[in-house]
Parts: structure tokens; C-alpha cells; sequence
């Protein structure tokens, strides 16, 4: 049964709720899991986050983004007490709508490895694990450039 009553564009002010929600739900935090970097993001118009809402409760969330060439999806989370009622999907739905506005042929996830139940959820809506690719990152201290 899904309990969703509504799934809608997160507000520039919910930094907070979107940081307390990915801890909540056992996201492994990341550098820029900051209120100035989540606010940078949500005011990009190649990025659309969206909330799920329950008893106007955020339970859920998802971030596309779209560099021109390829759509991105990011911090796809649900609350733990809300999972397997349909939210994740609805949430990806969400964010395919925003890539289909944006022309987005190719859409990648990302989705740690051990959390078996998130590997399980992509293979289930459609995505394959690309086996070919790995992925290469480096933090880049705030303030700082890029060497």
C-alpha cells in the first residue's frame, strides 16, 4: 500500500530536512552533505530534488541532475519506516519526468554496492550494474580549486 500523499519539488530551505532524512535512512554521508552545498544544488536549473511527502512528513527523497549530456540521480533515500510501499519508485518516476524535460537519453544511479537492497531496487526498475565502469572521485576542500 502506498502512503505517499504527495511527491513535490524540495524547497531552497530544506537543507536541514534533507540531511536529517539520508541520516535517518542510513545514507553514507559525503563532503558536500552540507546546507551550503545542498542549496547550491537546488538552485541549479539542471537539478531538481524531489521530497516524498507522508502526513506532510518528508520520507523520501531523490536528486536529478542533468549535466546537458547525461541525467544523474543522487541520494535516493527513503526512511526505513516507509520502505517497500511504493515511495522509491514513485521518486524515481519523479526524477525520469525531469529528465524527459530536459531530453536526457542516458540516466545513471548511484548506488553503494553493499546496500544490497538499493542494488535490488535498480535492478528491479529497469537499471543495469555497469560493470565496466568504476567510479573515481576526489574531495575538493571548500574554498579551494581544483589542481
Amino acid at each position: 500500500m502506498d502512503l505517499v500523499t504527495k511527491i513535490r519539488r524540495v524547497g531552497a530551505d530544506e537543507g536541514a530536512t534533507l540531511l536529517a532524512l539520508w541520516k535517518a535512512a542510513d545514507a553514507t554521508p559525503s563532503p558536500t552533505d552540507t546546507l551550503e552545498d545542498i542549496e547550491h544544488a537546488l538552485a541549479s536549473e539542471r537539478t531538481e530534488c524531489f521530497a516524498a511527502e507522508v502526513g506532510g512528513q518528508v520520507v523520501g527523497s531523490i536528486i536529478a541532475a542533468f549535466d546537458g549530456w547525461r541525467g544523474h540521480i543522487y541520494r535516493l533515500a527513503v526512511h526505513p519506516a516507509f520502505r517497500r510501499r511504493g515511495i522509491a519508485r514513485r521518486l524515481v518516476d519523479a526524477a525520469h519526468g525531469a529528465f524527459a524535460r530536459w531530453g536526457a537519453r542516458r540516466i545513471t544511479a548511484l548506488v553503494e554496492t553493499d546496500h544490497a537492497w538499493a542494488v535490488s531496487f535498480w535492478r528491479a526498475v529497469g537499471y543495469a550494474h555497469d560493470e565496466r565502469m568504476a567510479r573515481f572521485v576526489k574531495n575538493v576542500p571548500p574554498g579551494s580549486e581544483p589542481p
